[in-house]
């Protein structure tokens, strides 16, 4: 931020000074630059600092005068040497940036740090920046840190918002959440929109302070009515999730939106979601695939797979099984999941590629490995048929298993099989029977049937009519047809059951 000494500052000399020096701070005040400049001229060409600096910033701004970088310059540098603290921090600058002179990172480093040493806090503040990212110096976080203090004891917002990312990270200090959070919130205070998202997240995750969703919500709506598009992103995830706020899909999506046009990519994947389901927008495909695709084109994963998934379906856009492989092959790439389990099942049908049964277990494999339990299923099915891996029921086993202990019912039902054949495994109706209960309870219609057929032949449980009329009548209305079937000749045989 560059330091325009000027108005404010200026009238302070008024009383001091008089003549041209304060007749030109009357003629800028009124309006008239030109005039100004032509004053502050001759009361600078007389040795005047304050009009050397002014007079600087009208060439450096083009105010009154053409603009000239390197008059303004000359004329700070004049000041400057006069030991002027306001005139040593705008060469600092002007060396910073190479502005009339040669960018030189080590002369804005002295310049900023003869203002700093005057108590210029804006020097102070900038010179911690040099340090903390070693322009001009060698890089030191603790002398970074000791500048921004000292910046912030002036009230410096800037200042106290970077000392709270030094406490917060604990670069050039010691960790200290605490502190961070008060520094966040001196800045905060002064309407730094970072300082306020940063201490809504302090707020959020109950880091520094004490967890307090509703405040955190305040902060980031702070920061948010200033367009700070991470805070957008915050609030919207709030609004949508009902945390510190009342559930509000509408407002979740608005936030969204916001953030989004402000190019943040993985909120555009977002905002992509709320349209293809509807959830506080109308449901839009058309807009769903624009935003998926803009995320998508900058490399998100998530979009990719879901643009694909469009593709796949002709949702918002023409059905096209290439396009959507050839999105499902660059998030798989990326180590999404979804789109390696997707793109499996593509190979494994010929579906916009090849049909290729090897392509698909080793995309199987590579999502099952990460824990994704619809990949294991099918991987274990690849085993268990001997189609694109060698024929192994016990390889089958093990991947049934991963997904069915974590609940899946498709995985119980698929393990329960291997127990009841004996396959790759002792055979086992006990643990077959469990293992279909478990699926059944979730409405799995393939494992109510299979109970029930377990439950007429006593395997692994106690023979039983009631149960066994109750499991396939379950199935029946799930529309499996077999458990149809098995149930009508079931009822005539044993009517009372049926009852």
């Amino acid at each position: 931020m560059i330091k325009k000494t000027f108005l404010a500052l200026i009238v302070l000399f008024v009383m001091v000074f008089g003549g041209d020096f304060e007749d030109g701070v009357a003629a800028y005040n009124a309006g008239d630059y030109q005039k100004a400049a032509v004053l502050f001229e001759k009361a600078a060409g007389r040795g005047d600092v304050d009009a050397q600096n002014n007079l600087g910033v009208m060439y450096e701004n083009g105010k009154g005068v053409e603009q000239d970088y390197q008059k303004a310059a000359g004329f700070f540098r004049k000041a400057a040497e006069q030991g002027d603290a306001d005139a040593q921090y705008n060469l600092g600058v002007m060396y910073e940036y190479g502005k009339g002179v040669r960018q030189n990172y080590q002369k804005a480093v002295e310049f900023y740090r003869r203002a700093a040493d005057q108590g210029i806090a804006e020097a102070q503040r900038i010179l911690g920046a040099m340090y903390e990212l070693g322009k001009g110096v060698t890089q030191d976080y603790p002398k970074a840190a000791g500048c921004y203090r000292n910046a912030a004891e002036q009230g410096d917002a800037d200042a106290q918002y970077k000392l709270g990312i030094m406490y917060d990270h604990g670069r050039g200090v010691k960790q200290d959440y605490p502190k961070a959070a008060e520094c966040y919130r001196k800045a905060a205070d002064q309407g730094i929109a970072e300082a306020q998202t940063n201490l809504g997240s302090m707020y959020l995750d109950g880091q520094g302070v004490r967890q307090d969703y509703q405040k955190a919500a305040e902060l980031f709506l702070k920061a948010a009515g200033q367009g700070h598009a991470t805070a957008q992103t915050i609030l919207g995830l709030m609004y949508e999730y009902g945390k510190g706020v009342k559930q509000d899909y509408l407002k979740a999506a608005e936030y969204y939106r916001k953030a989004a046009d402000q190019g943040i990519v993985e909120v555009q994947s977002i905002l992509g979601a709320m349209y293809a389901h509807g959830k506080g927008v109308k449901q839009d495909y058309l807009k769903a695939a624009e935003y998926y695709r803009k995320a998508a084109d900058q490399g998100i994963a998530e979009a990719q797979t879901n643009l694909g998934s469009m593709y796949l379906d002709g949702h918002g856009v023409k059905q096209d099984y290439q396009k959507a492989a050839a999105l499902f092959r660059k998030a798989a790439g990326q180590g999404d999941a979804r789109a390696q389990t997707i793109l499996g099942v593509m190979y494994e049908q010929g579906q916009g590629v090849a049909q290729d049964d090897q392509k698909a277990a080793k995309c199987y494999r590579k999502a099952a490995n990460q824990g994704y339990a619809m990949a294991q299923i099918n991987l274990g099915i690849m085993y268990e048929n001997g189609r694109g891996v060698n024929q192994d029921y016990q390889k089958a086993a093990g991947c049934y298993r991963k997904a069915a202990d974590r609940g899946i019912a498709m995985a119980q039902t698929k393990l329960g099989d291997i127990y009841l054949d004996g396959r790759g495994v002792q055979q086992d109706y006990q643990k077959a029977a469990k293992l279909f209960r478990k699926a059944a309870e979730q409405g799995d219609a393939d494992a109510q049937y299979k109970l029930g057929v377990m439950h007429a032949n006593g395997q692994g449980v106690k023979e039983d009519e009631l149960k066994v009329y109750q499991y396939w009548m379950m199935a029946a209305m799930q529309g499996h047809e077999t458990a149809q079937k098995k149930l009508n000749i079931f009822c005539k045989q044993h009517p009372i059951a049926c009852k």
